[in-house]
C-alpha cells in the first residue's frame, strides 16, 4: 500500500472515530464488495437454508430473512441479537440507525464492513422488536454456529447481553461480561475464537453517553490489538459532550 492510501485510510479512520464520539449518525459510503472467495459457496447454502427456514412462527411474519453479510474469510464476526424493521425490508443485517452507528465503529477501527462479517443470533426479526424467544434461539443457532465454523475468526464480537449470554451460554449481565476476552469454541480440534462482549448500538443509542461510547471504544481498541492491526488514539477534543 503507498504512502498516500495509508494517509488516507489514517484519515478516515479518524473522521469516524471523531464522529463517533460525537454522536454523528451519518452514514458513509459502503466500501466495495470484496472478490468472490472459496468459501462463498457453502456460506450461500446455509443462507439459502435460512431464508426458506420456517421452524419459527416469524419465519412466516417476516418480510426477508436475514442470513447475514461480509467477508467469508474475515478474520473478525460481529454477532448481534435479531434483525429489525429496516433488516426485515433489505434482508440485511445492521442497515438501521443501530447499524449506521455499528458501520462508524467498523471504520474507526480502521476496516470497513467488507473485511467483516456481521450476523445476528435470529435471521428473522421477531414481531415488534420484542426480545427473542428460548425456543426460537434454539432452532436458530445451528444456522450461526455453522457459520462460524466455516469462518473461523480470530475474534467474535458479541453486541449485547443475548448475544455474548447465548454465545457463552451464561446468564451474566453485559455489564460483567464486556471488557475482556472470553473463549468461543467452534469445536473439540479447532484452536477457539476470542470472543470480546460490549453493549449493542441501539443501546448506545438510547444511553448514549461519553462514558458509555468510551467504555465501547476501549472494548474495541482491546480487539484491534488482538488482530494485530494499528491502534486509533482515543479522541481528545470529544469532551463529556451527550
Amino acid at each position: 500500500m503507498s504512502t498516500e492510501q495509508d494517509m488516507s485510510k489514517l484519515l478516515r479512520q479518524h473522521i469516524e472515530m471523531e464522529s463517533f464520539f460525537a454522536g454523528d449518525f451519518t452514514m458513509k459510503t459502503k466500501p466495495a464488495a470484496a472478490g468472490r472467495q472459496p468459501q462463498d459457496q457453502a456460506m450461500e447454502e446455509i443462507a439459502s437454508q435460512v431464508r426458506v427456514c420456517r421452524k419459527c412462527e416469524i419465519g412466516s411474519t417476516r418480510t426477508h430473512a436475514v442470513p447475514g453479510e461480509g467477508n467469508p474469510q474475515a478474520r473478525l464476526v460481529f454477532v448481534g441479537e435479531a434483525p429489525g424493521g429496516d433488516e426485515d425490508v433489505q434482508g440485511r443485517p445492521f442497515v438501521g440507525r443501530a447499524g449506521q452507528l455499528l458501520t462508524k465503529m467498523i471504520y474507526a477501527m480502521g476496516l470497513g464492513r467488507d473485511e467483516v462479517f456481521i450476523c445476528n443470533i435470529l435471521k428473522c426479526r421477531p414481531p415488534n422488536n420484542r426480545d427473542p424467544k428460548p425456543e426460537e434461539i434454539h432452532n436458530c443457532l445451528p444456522y450461526l454456529k455453522r457459520q462460524l465454523e466455516l469462518l473461523q475468526p480470530e475474534v467474535i464480537v458479541a453486541l449485547g447481553a443475548h448475544a455474548a449470554r447465548t454465545l457463552l451460554e451464561t446468564d451474566l449481565a453485559i455489564g460483567k461480561l464486556r471488557g475482556r476476552f472470553h473463549e468461543y469454541r467452534f469445536s473439540e480440534e479447532a484452536p477457539p475464537a476470542k470472543l470480546m462482549p460490549t453493549y449493542h448500538p441501539a443501546y448506545l443509542l438510547r444511553n448514549y453517553s461519553y462514558d458509555n461510547r468510551k467504555r465501547v471504544w476501549e472494548d474495541m481498541q482491546k480487539v484491534v490489538v488482538e488482530l494485530g492491526l494499528p491502534v486509533p488514539a482515543a479522541s481528545s477534543g470529544g469532551g463529556k459532550q451527550d
